[in-house]
């Protein structure tokens, strides 16, 4: 297997970063990719007010996840939580023992390249790894590239290639931070390392989260969940704006609520009952056991005390989940907008998808009843609140 190791200080990963791995990918033929945030990196100090290290590791994590290959790309906390300067040939070390039969290749820019014969023990890792130098088409570097290859491989034995990027993303790490302390910068980077850079305030950003517009907010939302939700997020945003629009309803209130709903749905039981906790949200037995029930008391609480929604956007979230009796508008738009968006594939989607435009208690009606006879089907139990919302619906002349 071919294992390429990617190291830097990220600070912050941009879109740079997933660019020169997804070529370098594709250029070596890697199997995998191991993204290594350094810890204390011993070529160069650390600008003032850096996030610390297990910020920058949290933020390339949701970058590495945003590449949407969860069984090639992942991320190592080995340097950050190594005591003392990160070294590569440390590092490297660590890695063959993990992987002694496979081919690994270590990744670098052309700085890093060029002045490796002066990093520790660089005989140690030309006999570990392949190296592989990010070269910009556009810049004049490759004949010393090839220049410094040729000298370490006759030095040390090393084994090298450059890689040509096609497309080089027109920004440095000293300028993003720059742009971000004015506001700026957000193009270089994914939505939910921009959103993690928001609710954490780094790089100078310290904007009001209580405050924000949809822009920032979808950004947000999206930092605190996988990349393999967003897809879903922003079809419930999308769709319940539409709805809303249809049925009369407040646009804006509708996308905060979608765009929100979900925002907890990765976090563990612990850490839901703590947040429920917190805002003296009240369980019953069956949602202290289930944190598919939580996900959307903790989202409704979140949505309102660290984002400074109102009750209307508290209550559509806190319901979407299991519905409920004499259920309002808006809840009733973002429980159907999370049953039908456009990522959803069920039998009977598209009959409710023609509903929510003409009835809206009659696609209501329909996707409890979907949802109960599937909860059925699979031996979970119903919770009370979903069958109070057939009945209600039923009492009152539907179906």
């Amino acid at each position: 297997m071919k294992i390429g190791i990617y190291g830097g200080t990220f600070n912050p990963p941009h879109l740079g970063h997933l660019a020169s791995a997804r070529f370098a990918m594709e250029y070596l033929g890697l199997d995998r990719l191991i993204f290594m945030p350094a810890g204390d990196p011993p070529h160069k100090e650390l600008p003032a007010h850096s996030p610390p290290a297990q910020k920058r590791l949290e933020m390339m994590a949701l970058a590495a996840d945003s590449m949407l290959l969860p069984s090639r790309v992942e991320i190592s906390d080995m340097e950050v939580r190594r005591e003392g300067k990160s070294y590569t040939a440390d590092t490297l070390t660590e890695l063959r023992e993990q992987y002694p039969d496979d081919e690994l290749w270590l990744l670098m820019g052309t700085d890093m390249f060029l002045s490796l014969p002066s990093w520790k023990k660089p005989e140690v890792i030309c006999e570990l790894a392949h190296l592989a130098a990010f070269a910009r088409e556009e810049a004049d570097t490759g004949e010393r590239l090839e220049a410094q290859g040729r000298y370490l491989g006759e030095t040390y034995g090393a084994r090298w290639a450059v890689i040509p990027l096609p497309q080089v993303t027109p920004i440095s790490s000293t300028r993003l931070r720059e742009l971000l302390g004015k506001g700026g910068g957000r193009e270089y980077l994914t939505s939910a390392v921009y959103g993690y850079i928001l609710r954490q305030g780094l790089y100078g950003t310290h904007v009001d989260l209580k405050a924000l517009g949809h822009e920032d907010l979808t950004a947000c939302s999206l930092s605190m969940v996988y990349a393999k939700r967003h897809a879903h997020i922003l079809g419930v945003a999308e769709t319940a704006v539409d709805l809303a629009r249809r049925w009369g309803e407040d646009e804006d209130l509708a996308f905060r609520a979608g765009v929100l709903h979900d925002c907890t749905k990765y976090l563990s039981l612990e850490e839901h009952l703590n947040i429920c906790e917190k805002y003296a949200v009240e369980l019953d037995g069956m949602e202290r056991e289930s944190a598919k029930l939580l996900h959307s008391k903790t989202g409704a609480a979140l949505a309102k005390y660290l984002y400074g929604q109102g009750d209307e956007v508290y209550w559509a979230i806190y319901w979407h989940t299991t519905g409920k009796a004499d259920m309002r508008a808006l809840e009733k738009i973002i429980y159907l907008a999370d049953y039908m968006e456009p990522n959803r594939k069920f039998d009977g989607v598209e009959e409710l998808r023609r509903l929510c435009y003409e009835d809206l208690d009659e696609a209501l009606l329909l996707g409890v009843r979907i949802s109960i006879e599937d909860l059925d089907q699979r031996g979970v139990p119903i919770h009370k609140n979903t069958q109070a919302a057939m009945d209600w619906l039923l009492a009152h002349g539907k179906g």
